[in-house]
């Protein structure tokens, strides 16, 4: 009988390519859903305790460049007239819901995955977005939110990824055939790393030493 560890081994090099893709999603997938819940997490239980104390010290509050207290106080960080961390309490655990049932075997429909791409692609865009006011305008990182930067990204990327494969997005038979080309020679994953690259040049030319100051 085999070891749980040879079992897990055999479950994500499983020889049919499509299978084992599709393991590697849902696994990409969950990981990052959990990062994000865990952040959404922690930057609501921060948001409680800023309305709570403005005056508050977070600990992830360790410099001038990363400061979470900075981004959080600032109107971006309450968008909809609420913390933006709650949207991440409501929309992470339908992803892992998902993730799991994936790595379980199961498909869900057509449409129920088209919505879901439709829903994602938003909040990866969101997600992008508060990155680009809290870099260019607020000029502070919050680590937490800089997580979620990062975990939406490969969510995004893995559920898109599948979601082409599997013709979910009700593209017009050519533009399908060239997206499909594209994952096949894994030129998605090469984007999504080139991407997470240049936010992290980023990063490091406009801050520099003041991330470690």
């Amino acid at each position: 009988m085999s070891s749980p560890a040879q079992r897990l081994k055999e479950y994500f090099t499983h020889q049919d390519a499509r299978i084992r893709d599709n393991r590697w999603i849902f696994l990409s997938m969950l990981i990052g859903a959990l990062l994000s819940l865990t952040s959404a997490f922690v930057l609501s239980n921060e948001a409680v305790t800023i309305a709570a104390n403005p005056h508050a010290t977070l600990s992830c509050s360790i410099n001038i460049v990363l400061n979470c207290a900075t981004v959080a106080k600032d109107p971006s960080a309450h968008m909809f007239g609420f913390p933006n961390s709650f949207l991440g309490l409501i929309a992470e655990p339908v992803v892992i819901t998902v993730a799991v049932a994936g790595l379980a075997g199961i498909k869900f429909p057509r449409k129920f995955m088209f919505a879901a791409q439709i829903c994602y692609t938003l909040g990866f865009m969101f997600a992008i977005l508060l990155f680009c006011i809290s870099f260019f305008i607020i000029q502070a990182l919050c680590p937490w939110c800089l997580l979620v930067t990062l975990s939406t990204s490969f969510v995004f990327a893995s559920m898109t990824r599948y979601n082409i494969r599997e013709g979910n997005l009700y593209l017009p038979a050519k533009i399908e055939k060239r997206w499909r080309k594209f994952i096949e020679k894994d030129y998605d994953k090469l984007a999504l790393y080139s991407f997470v690259a240049l936010l992290i040049v980023m990063i490091l030319v406009k801050y520099g030493g003041g991330l470690f100051a």
